[in-house]
C-alpha cells in the first residue's frame, strides 16, 4: 500500500508506557483511535483522504500491536487508557485538538471528552455506543445482548481461547468484510500475533465493565458517524445520545458494516473533514 512508505512511525512515551503511533498529514491536529481487534491500520484507507487536511496522529493503544502490552487487568482502566491519550496529546505539544475515536478508540474518546472537554475542539465517534446508552441497552435489550455474547465469553477466565483457536478462525469470520483487501488479511493477523496482544486487547474488556462514575454529559460538538449494518452494535443504541450531548449531529450510513473506515472511506473522511472545519 503505497500511504505505508510516507508516513512517519514513531514510539511515544507516555503514561509509562511506549505507544507506537503513526504521524502523518499537515494542519489541525487530528488524533484517531482505533478498536477491537484492530490497530492503526484501521485507519489506512482514511489517512490519503485527510491527510493533507490534518496533521493526522494515530496511535496503536495499549495492548495492541507494536505498543507496550503490560500485564494485568487493571492496566486497562478507562482512566489509564485516556491519560494515554492525554499525554500522548502533550508530548507532541498539540495544544487543543480533534479526537476521533471508532469502537473501544471511540469508548476512550467518550470519557475523554467528558474528563477534559478543555483540551478538544470537536468529537467524532464511529460506530462506539455511549457509555451511559450502552449500559442501559445491554441490561434491557434483548437484541444488544444477542450481538454482544462475546463480551460476555471475555469475562471467562482464558475467555479470549475461543478468538485464537484456529488461527483467529471467529476474529477472521467477524472482522474480514469484502471490502478487506488479502494484504488488509495479512496485516491484521500479524497485529494479532503479537505476543500478548490477545490478552491486552480483551483485558479492555474486563478491566471497564461499569461506567457508574461517569456521568456522561459531553460539552463538545460531536459528530456520530454510524454504519447501519453492524452486527455487534445495533442502531438502538444511537437512542437518547441527545440526553447527554449537548452539540450533537449523526450521520448514518446504511451500507457500511462495524468496520465503518474500510467500508466507506470517503464517508467517514468527508463527513470527518465537513464537521471539523465547519463553525
Amino acid at each position: 500500500m503505497a500511504i505505508l512508505n510516507k508516513i512517519e512511525e514513531v514510539f511515544i512515551e507516555t503514561n509509562g508506557i511506549k505507544l507506537h503511533t503513526i504521524i502523518v498529514g499537515s494542519g489541525e491536529p487530528l488524533i484517531l483511535l482505533h478498536g477491537f481487534p484492530e490497530f492503526w491500520y484501521c485507519w489506512s484507507k482514511v489517512i490519503p483522504l485527510l491527510k493533507d487536511d490534518f496533521k493526522l496522529i494515530i496511535p496503536d493503544m495499549r495492548g495492541y500491536n507494536l505498543s507496550d502490552k503490560p500485564k494485568g487487568v487493571e492496566n486497562y482502566k478507562i482512566e489509564i487508557l485516556v491519560e494515554d491519550i492525554k499525554g500522548l496529546s502533550e508530548k507532541l505539544g498539540l495544544g487543543k485538538f480533534n479526537l476521533a475515536g471508532h469502537d473501544w478508540g471511540g469508548a476512550v474518546a467518550w470519557i475523554f471528552a467528558e474528563k477534559y472537554p478543555e483540551l478538544l475542539n470537536k468529537l467524532i465517534i464511529l460506530n462506539s455506543p455511549h457509555h451511559k446508552v450502552f449500559s442501559q441497552k445491554l441490561r434491557t435489550d434483548k437484541e444488544q445482548q444477542k450481538a454482544s455474547f462475546y463480551i460476555f465469553e471475555f469475562y471467562k477466565p482464558n475467555g479470549e481461547k475461543f478468538i485464537i483457536e484456529n488461527n483467529y478462525e471467529q476474529l477472521r469470520k467477524f472482522v474480514f468484510t469484502k471490502n478487506f483487501s488479502d494484504f488488509d488479511k495479512e496485516k491484521y493477523i500479524e497485529a494479532w500475533s503479537q505476543p500478548g496482544a490477545i490478552e491486552g486487547e480483551v483485558n479492555y474488556y474486563r478491566a471497564n465493565r461499569s461506567f457508574k462514575e461517569w456521568t456522561g454529559i459531553i460539552e463538545v460538538p460531536t459528530l456520530v458517524l454510524w454504519g447501519m449494518k453492524d452486527l455487534f452494535l445495533t442502531p438502538q443504541l444511537l437512542d437518547g445520545l441527545s440526553d447527554y450531548i449537548k452539540d450533537l449531529r449523526i450521520e448514518r450510513n446504511e451500507e457500511s458494516s462495524h468496520w465503518i473506515t474500510h467500508d466507506v472511506p470517503e464517508f467517514v473522511s468527508s463527513k470527518t473533514r465537513e464537521f471539523i472545519q465547519s463553525e
